[in-house]
């Protein structure tokens, strides 16, 4: 901004007359002449700088996305790290027992749901009786129900939702028409 300032004046000094009475024209020329040519290569510089400065900030912001990209899914990994710790976990038991199986399969799914809600992967599990959505339903097969058209008789597949984007769709039958 003070830059801007001082070329301003610069500026308006080439376009007032020259003060004294004694110079010869021809030396107030050149010493305008002389000023005008300074001015330009101050206001080339800065011109130079300022390019260079927005041509790093592109690169930089360019090599952020890159690396936002590549480790993307760097919090997800980290979430599922301890759920594939407790597989390698539950093989590595010799002698196991139905129960203890069980237990280990009920902790591991419980650090799976936590892995997913963490990172806003969410079910779409709909209910039976719940209107056919096709943004987040596909329906199989239509089957002859005692409820209304188009809603939804079983599920046989839940979907999935990351954020507000569907990654699967959930797999249903529905009531046809009667």
């Amino acid at each position: 901004m003070q830059d801007q300032d001082k070329y301003a004046e610069q500026a308006a000094s080439i376009d007032q007359p020259a003060a004294p009475e004694t110079a010869s024209p021809a030396q107030t020329l050149e010493e305008q002449l002389a000023a005008s040519q300074q001015l330009v290569q101050e206001l080339q510089d800065s011109f130079l700088r300022a390019k260079a400065e927005v041509e790093n900030f592109r690169r930089r912001a360019q090599e952020d996305v890159t690396r936002a990209h590549k480790f993307a899914i760097e919090g997800f990994a980290e979430a599922l790290v301890p759920v594939k710790d407790s597989l390698e976990m539950a093989l590595q038991v010799e002698t196991p027992s139905i129960e203890s199986l069980k237990e280990g399969v009920e902790m591991t799914l419980k650090q799976l749901s936590a892995a997913f809600e963490k990172n806003r992967l969410l079910e779409i599990k709909p209910q039976q009786g719940d209107k056919l959505d096709p943004m987040k339903h596909q329906a199989i097969s239509m089957v002859p129900a005692d409820q209304e058209a188009n809603t939804i008789v079983s599920t046989l597949q839940k979907g999935y939702l990351i954020a507000d984007r569907l990654l699967r769709p959930a797999l249903v039958t529905v009531a046809q028409e009667k």
